[in-house]
């Protein structure tokens, strides 16, 4: 299977796409320089339209499909050449989110709690498990060095768990037209005596693989986390299910 880098800056092109539909106007976080495939950072603090606020923001869900290092999420580094991007030019989806409580909050408690809300909202996933740990690490450093860039000292061992708890159900290994755990669907064999006391074996293919339905796979499907309740505990939903809700509330049912 081949991998697929993308360059950090037609990641910032496309997030800013969404940014500038969500605050209803251009260059919210950068300007972009396409001729030199950079952008500028708006050093300026965020302005909020009327109508939302900052914690609107931070409480969006975002999710990256086949999100390989997840360079839309959090660009601690191009992944095309390997430089660093220091913190405060980061153009990923929860970098922003976590430039905007830098903005809003100096008491590190009140923070802490934000930023859990933030990766709580933000979900990506991958069919190949290197690639998975990646994306997880690069998360996990995210948070690190963003709470080292606002307090400038570590965090505590806790506050990292907490957040490497919430990363472990928000980014997870999955095939993505499937629904399930890549290579987990397989044949069912099934034996039976037939009329002269033989005993035969019966084999038959996952539905699901065999009709492309996402809902019949015979696979195990991947569980994520509704973080809804307080603290670290949500309830567990398979991934499939929102997407079966989603169905049903276009369809009317």
């Amino acid at each position: 299977m081949a991998e697929v880098f993308t360059p950090s800056w037609i990641c910032n092109a496309q997030n800013n796409l969404i940014d500038s539909a969500w605050f209803e106007r251009k260059n919210v976080f950068n300007k972009e320089i396409p001729n030199q495939k950079k952008w500028k950072t708006n050093q300026e603090k965020v302005e909020f339209p009327e109508n939302k606020s900052w914690r609107d923001y931070i409480n969006e869900t975002r999710l990256e499909i086949s999100c390989g290092e997840a360079p839309y999420i959090t660009s601690r580094y191009d992944t095309t050449t390997g430089k660093f991007i220091e913190v405060e030019n980061r153009i990923g989806l929860l970098d922003r989110k976590l430039r905007i409580i830098n903005e809003n909050i100096e008491e590190s408690n009140e923070w802490l709690e934000a930023t859990k809300s933030a990766y709580k909202k933000t979900y990506a996933y991958e069919w190949q498990g290197d690639s998975l740990l990646l994306a997880r690490e690069s998360l996990l450093f995210t948070f690190i060095e963003n709470y080292k860039y606002k307090f400038e000292k570590e965090p505590l061992l806790k506050s990292i768990q907490d957040i490497a708890e919430i990363i472990s159900w928000n980014v997870w290994q999955m095939d993505g037209l499937k629904g399930v755990v890549p290579f987990s669907c397989g044949e069912i064999k099934t034996k039976t005596v037939n009329l002269f006391g033989e005993e035969e074996t019966n084999n038959s293919f996952c539905k699901g693989c065999v009709s492309g339905n996402i809902f019949e796979h015979n696979g195990i499907y991947c569980l994520i986390t509704n973080w809804s309740s307080t603290g670290l505990k949500g309830k567990k939903i398979r991934f499939i299910d929102l997407l079966q809700n989603k169905h049903q509330s276009i369809n009317g049912k």
